[in-house]
């Protein structure tokens, strides 16, 4: 009992980091162009991942448990496993919070899996370690902020040539409502929805399964879209009383498409990552529960899920703050039609590796929305230095979680004997 009480306080540990760290994905771009202040972020995203993470957060946890390492190893010995789990927390948990602390926006994906894979090699062997999975994890480090880079590039250029360099940008931005409208929508809406009408709770729906998330997401596309039309219309029809309406004015009408599209990257970054801190947690309670090793998917208890949850948004509320300066000042100066066309790359961008199984980072497909803007704009006002500082980050996470989890691993095997 008092394992699991240290291990629920470790995750608890792991998801306020996280929520530290990784929650300026979905609003450090927000906060930059002053589309919200720093207050209002936190709220908006403190409900949204919370809401992702407690009632879409069990499948991340499914694939950290089981995929990473080979559970079959530790069938006779599961105090190894949990021993080790508790090193992955452990691990993370201070790799997380070092970060944080110096305001680099790390992935904690690749912490958990370099933590895994380090205490794994060192209790089972090389082999015990899934070494294709973490090339491809490798691989994805250098696609994701490229891939990214290139299509907020590509976004920023149609919308400043179609709207923001025209003689009248608030009449152009009144045509464009509804195109902007579906983009967003549509990309986020096949991130979101997908994960949503997997759960069981639809399953007892009349219609089909394969047809229920493409009708209701073109049915809440449509919906919304309309909703965001007319609302912005009337917005704009106060607005556009001269021809030469100056440009603040149309920023701060973009201003509601970029909170709209952080609210998603907010709720599908909470119900993806909220699995890096709470499945080693899910994978003791399974030993403890059943006295075996999960081999395959296993479900993972809803207060397990509250946990995390409710760790990722005290995390972000006394110590997000860093973070999303970092993405959201410290690389370019944003306006909100900026800070919009870097987020719907990042969702982009996330989409596309999914359907390749590809795993990727938030943090890295941002990062590298914001450069790409950046090198349109005016390529001496990306601050390289912040630049370089994140990219070493990156590639310095993976070994330094799996040598910490390791070390970790072999202290408290010491220590337990």
């Amino acid at each position: 009992m008092l394992q699991l009480l240290i291990t629920v306080i470790l995750a608890f540990y792991v998801a306020w980091n996280l929520g530290a760290n990784d929650v300026a994905n979905s609003m450090g771009t927000s906060v930059g162009s002053k589309a919200v202040t720093m207050r209002q972020a936190l709220v908006i995203a403190g409900v949204l991942e919370f809401t992702g993470a407690v009632l879409f957060g069990h499948e991340v946890s499914q694939t950290l448990a089981t995929k990473i390492a080979n559970p079959a190893l530790f069938v006779t010995q599961p105090q190894i496993l949990i021993l080790g789990m508790i090193s992955v927390l452990v691990a993370c948990g201070l790799w997380l919070q070092i970060a944080t602390s110096q305001g680099w926006p790390v992935s904690s994906s690749h912490a958990v899996v370099g933590a895994i894979a380090g205490f794994s090699w060192v209790a089972a062997g090389i082999n015990a370690v899934d070494w294709l999975n973490i090339g491809r994890i490798s691989l994805t480090w250098v696609l994701t902020p490229v891939v990214s880079g290139i299509l907020a590039a590509t976004f920023y250029s149609l919308v400043k040539y179609s709207i923001l360099d025209r003689p009248n940008p608030i009449a152009q931005l009144r045509e464009w409502i509804p195109w902007l409208s579906v983009l967003l929508l549509s990309v986020f809406g096949v991130i979101v929805l997908p994960t949503v009408f997997n759960r069981p709770l639809f399953a007892a729906l009349p219609l089909p399964s394969h047809d229920l998330p493409i009708i209701t997401g073109a049915a809440a596309t449509v919906a919304i879209t309309l909703i965001s039309w007319h609302q912005l219309d009337m917005s704009i029809s106060k607005t556009q009383s001269t021809p030469t309406t100056p440009r603040s004015s149309v920023e701060k009408q973009l201003a509601r498409f970029q909170v709209l599209s952080a609210c998603f990257v907010a709720f599908a970054h909470g119900s993806n990552d909220v699995g890096n801190a709470i499945a080693p947690l899910a994978a003791i309670a399974y030993i403890m529960r059943t006295g075996s090793v999960p081999l395959t998917g296993f479900s993972v208890p809803l207060w397990i899920l509250l946990l995390g949850g409710s760790g990722i948004v005290a995390g972000l509320a006394i110590w997000g703050r860093k973070v999303i300066a970092t993405i959201g000042e410290n690389i370019i100066p944003l306006q909100p039609s900026s800070g919009f066309c870097a987020e719907i790359a990042t969702a982009t961008t996330i989409l596309l590796a999914s359907r390749l199984g590809l795993p990727v980072s938030t943090s890295h497909a941002l990062v590298g929305g914001v450069v790409g803007i950046g090198l349109i704009q005016n390529w001496r006002s990306v601050r390289f230095s912040t630049v370089k500082s994140i990219i070493l980050a990156w590639f310095i996470t993976l070994p330094v979680a799996g040598g910490l989890g390791a070390v970790i691993f072999v202290c408290l095997r010491l220590w337990f004997g």
